[in-house]
């Protein structure tokens, strides 16, 4: 017998050019798992995958350079429009990668610090994150001088170089995901926990004086309670930022008051926090993921149904 059907909903309750919370309800652990797991390694991003070394004389080696390269974070808008390297057999370079140089001297006599800023990107639409591109990238200024205004915006550090050291690389960025490798991972943070569910013991509270009700809302260290002092009464004021410390309950517990709060989670409901890398907005991360999941479920779906159709046939030829 079919057991019955679900209708998920998420609803956003915080949404940032960095970060989006949301509450997943409707369904269980497995689908949120799921759409936590596909937001970490299944949505597609752009990275610098290949590094041609031309001139290195800095004190790092090439791998190391090509490694720090790789982890910059590249605004990845243009992903839905390349293909993937390993998928393209076609002769036209542009639809799987995006040049990208860096080429740096230093003449100074100080340290020169060489960040993402420059580097030279050859798709206005592919370059790192928080991109200032330096006067050497721009040409305002002769190539090998030290901007004076580097301090304000430093972007992120590749290598440092003294006088007369150079680097010199040609790189290729392309489409990938973070299954591949975590340099396509588009967020920092994703995770997700369960919406507690919490009841008051107002018979039990109402035992309490005020010094005692004021030190169980004290015992948190979020603010899931608050003492009305005009009802003289504990109230429950932010139950989504409980943390399942158990602080309160412990506290319930010195005081010789135990149930003086119950708190269970809701197994059907999930507080998400996602983080983005600044790749892709927190709304397109989690939008392109569940596309990719459902994608992923009607591929599902549809083997299911050749192997249903598959087990008839052979059953209805007995």
């Amino acid at each position: 017998m079919a057991g019955k059907q679900r209708m998920p909903t998420l609803v956003v309750q915080e949404l940032t050019s960095e970060l989006i919370r949301f509450v997943l309800e409707g369904t269980d652990t497995s689908i949120a798992n799921a759409l936590r797991r596909v937001i970490i390694a299944e949505v597609p991003t752009i990275a610098i995958d290949l590094v041609e070394v031309i001139e290195n004389s800095s004190c790092l080696c090439d791998e190391f350079i090509a490694h720090r390269l790789g982890l910059i974070p590249l605004l990845s808008t243009k992903a839905a429009e390349m293909e993937f390297p390993y998928d393209y057999a076609g002769d036209d370079d542009s639809k799987t990668d995006v040049s990208i140089d860096l080429r740096v001297r230093c003449t100074s006599d100080q340290t020169e610090d060489v960040t993402s800023n420059d580097l030279i990107c050859s798709d206005q639409r592919v370059v790192p994150i928080n991109y200032a591109p330096t006067k050497r990238v721009t040409g305002d200024a002769a190539g090998d001088e030290m901007d004076e205004d580097r301090d304000h915006d430093n972007g992120i550090l590749i290598v440092k170089l003294r006088k007369n050291q150079e680097v010199n690389m040609r790189c290729v960025a392309r489409k990938g995901i973070g299954r591949d490798h975590a340099k396509w991972q588009p967020v920092a943070t994703a995770v997700y926990r369960f919406e507690p569910e919490i009841t008051i013991n107002e018979e039990l509270m109402n035992t309490l004086t005020e010094e005692e009700k004021i030190a169980f809302v004290e015992s948190s260290p979020v603010p899931v309670f608050r003492y009305n002092e005009q009802s003289r009464r504990v109230e429950i004021d932010q139950p989504e930022s409980y943390t399942y410390d158990g602080e309160c309950l412990k506290k319930a517990e010195e005081m010789g008051k135990l149930g003086l709060v119950e708190i269970r989670a809701k197994l059907d409901t999930f507080l998400f926090t996602v983080e983005s890398t600044g790749a892709l907005k927190p709304e397109e991360i989690v939008i392109n993921a569940l596309r990719v999941l459902e994608r992923k479920l009607d591929i599902t779906k549809g083997e299911l149904d050749i192997i249903e159709k598959e087990t008839a046939e052979v059953f209805g030829a007995m």
